[in-house]
């Protein structure tokens, strides 16, 4: 049995779901298909799920929002006249988004992420519609029927383990089952979202759940480059990597999936292979618990922007007990989380995520330290990328930091700061934003282009 899950782009026309349906229909061990919200359609087109959002928060605030309603409505609509489906689908589309914008606004938290998961919600019913109409035996089924419970989160929900159980028992339904995306049920019966990208993560539950054999996550992508490819032109794509690779990847920026997404499926020890609606028999790339390291030390090569660096130097810091816990907790007294602590002797590092870091905050947080810490030097350093050089084989190989680290010398980019992550199969490298390109352009030049000497 297979789980199969299309995002956004793939269903976000009825051309597109014409190649859904083939891919569906090609292979009878496709049992179960996650489907997300209809996405964009071409670059400057809008999401379906931000539609949803504007049109809630305008309910939320008063505001007229019948222009964004009606967008939202043609876009189901557009769908269904590309596929010549009946249009009972549509009625039932608009009656239940009136029913869910016209709801109770009294927790707007909650009201707004059962608007936002309508999207998939809908979605879905018009794809069980649609594949019914060309003759698949295939049912629409909810979170709520199925037992998918989560915790009372909304935006953050985290699925409760006693759901593995109740989708187990999808197994004995018959023909094709078509679940939304993005969303579970709370014990008491309130919808509550994933974080952003979510039908990922409910791709991977189902795939637990139902004991799948594999998981089929299909994107508008042939396969997993090793390095974001408006960086190097027609960059190496992988065949196979490990999850714990891909986590560490997806962490610094790689956009093929959700960091939480594949933890369910993991968890189960179920591969998962990323393919191509538009390409189908691309071979893609496979995800999986442990894989052959014949390709070199790393896999890929991933950078994020939005950090900055809070650099505390302090003589004999490392004989001083509490010094690190008294650090963290002047940081979470004002609700900051952090990324990253290398350390020294006599200094620490710690990195954090900047929109958080106001101007306000950047200063009580400083005097704190100088006055309650007793430091000699408190720096703070903003605009920083990490970028991360990833991959197993950097267990079993040396001198993979001194080919980096030269690397990153010979293409004149200063490195701000090196962290060696505790598993050995990722290096982290802080850089100043307007070096990323040239950085990431350099680590790749080295290990997947240049032959080591």
């Amino acid at each position: 049995m297979k789980v199969v899950k299309f995002g956004g782009s793939s269903l976000a026309s009825g051309e597109q779901l014409k190649k859904v349906f083939h891919i569906v229909a090609s292979d009878s061990e496709r049992k179960v298909v996650v489907v997300s919200a209809p996405g964009k359609r071409f670059s400057d087109d809008r999401k379906v799920t931000d539609l949803l959002i504007d049109c809630a928060e305008k309910h939320l605030s008063n505001e007229d929002a019948s222009p964004t309603f009606n967008a939202i409505m043609a876009r189901y609509e557009s769908i269904v006249k590309e596929l010549s489906i009946s249009e009972d689908i549509i009625e039932r589309i608009s009656n239940d988004l009136q029913e869910l914008l016209n709801g109770d606004k009294s927790k707007p938290e909650s009201y707004l992420d059962a608007v936002k998961a309508s999207g998939e919600d809908n979605h879905a019913k018009l794809i069980a519609a649609y594949f019914q109409h060309e003759g698949l035996n295939a049912h629409y089924v909810s979170p709520k029927e199925a037992g998918l419970f989560v915790s009372d989160e909304p935006g953050n929900a985290q699925v409760l383990p006693e759901s593995y159980d109740n989708l187990f028992k999808l197994r004995e339904k018959e023909g094709i089952i078509v679940f939304p995306g993005f969303f579970g049920y709370s014990k008491s019966g309130e919808v509550l979202t994933f974080s952003r990208s979510g039908s990922d993560i409910t791709g991977s539950i189902l795939a637990n759940g139902v004991k799948a054999d594999l998981y089929e996550n299909f994107t508008d992508v042939d396969a997993v480059y090793s390095v974001n490819p408006t960086f190097v032109q027609s960059p190496k794509e992988i065949r196979e990597l490990t999850y714990r690779e891909m986590r560490e990847l997806s962490y610094a920026g790689f956009s093929v999936f959700h960091d939480e997404a594949l933890i369910p499926a993991f968890r189960a020890g179920i591969p998962v292979n990323v393919k191509n609606t538009n390409n189908p028999t691309a071979p893609g790339t496979k995800i999986v618990n442990n894989r052959a390291h014949t390709n070199g030390p790393v896999i890929g090569i991933a950078s994020d922007k939005g950090f900055c660096s809070i650099y505390i130097s302090k003589y004999l810091m490392n004989r001083e007990i509490g010094f690190g816990r008294r650090l963290l907790q002047i940081l979470e007294d004002y609700g900051l989380t952090y990324e990253h602590v290398p350390s020294g002797i006599d200094d620490v590092t710690v990195i954090l995520r900047q929109y958080q870091f106001t101007d306000e905050v950047k200063e009580k947080v400083k005097d704190r330290i100088l006055t309650e810490l007793q430091a000699d030097e408190v720096l703070i350093e903003e605009n920083l990328v990490l970028i991360m050089v990833v991959g197993e084989g950097m267990r079993h190989n040396v001198g993979t930091t001194a080919r980096a680290s030269k690397a990153l010398a010979n293409a004149g980019v200063n490195i701000e700061m090196i962290n060696q992550g505790s598993s050995e199969v990722s290096m982290m490298f802080a850089v100043k934003e307007l070096e990323e390109k040239r950085a990431v352009q350099a680590l790749y030049q080295e290990f997947f282009v240049s032959v080591p000497v």
